[in-house]
């Protein structure tokens, strides 16, 4: 039986994909952003971030994230990693595919910085939490980071420091 090219789309287009977009930002102190989250009774660290809307690019959808969740404006210094491997949602059935970038601050930071991982606000009842921390380059660990992806984007970008 052979199948027509719609056919074949219509199987294609059931596999879906979730494209994100984080940003690795080092302050002055080298100290790198990181997000601890509970969302969904889950919780992780990552980059701060997030997905690509309809419509979007890339670095656009970056200077949204970053403004929409700390409130910053940034400028991209050069991209970092982009997944090559199979990853699934821990969310949901969608393949991730997640692309990194370096990125520095163009206003000051105005967040409410924790010491502690997952240091959320308890008075606060709400369906996503988050928690941003600064880490000494040095001191973070790429098991410190929850998803495989981000782990390898930071063990990439440390690379990167090293030349």
């Amino acid at each position: 039986m052979e199948l027509c090219s719609f056919t074949l789309f219509i199987i294609y287009s059931m596999y879906l994909f979730n494209v994100r977009v984080y940003g690795i930002l080092v302050d002055e102190y080298d100290r790198v952003l990181i997000s601890d989250e509970r969302t969904q009774n889950v919780s992780f660290t990552k980059f701060p971030g997030g997905g690509l809307e309809y419509g979007e690019g890339l670095i656009d959808a970056l200077k949204r994230e970053f403004l929409e969740e700390c409130n910053m404006e940034i400028d991209i210094v050069t991209h970092v990693y982009t997944t090559d491997f199979y990853e699934k949602s821990s969310f949901n059935n969608s393949q991730i595919l997640s692309i990194y970038y370096q990125v520095k601050a163009l206003n000051t930071v105005q967040l409410d910085i924790k010491d502690k991982p997952f240091d959320f606000n308890a008075d606060i009842l709400v369906d996503k939490q988050e928690a941003f921390r600064l880490v000494g380059t040095s001191v973070l660990r790429p098991d410190d980071l929850t998803f495989k992806t981000d782990q390898i984007a930071w063990q990439t970008f440390q690379k990167l420091l090293e030349k």
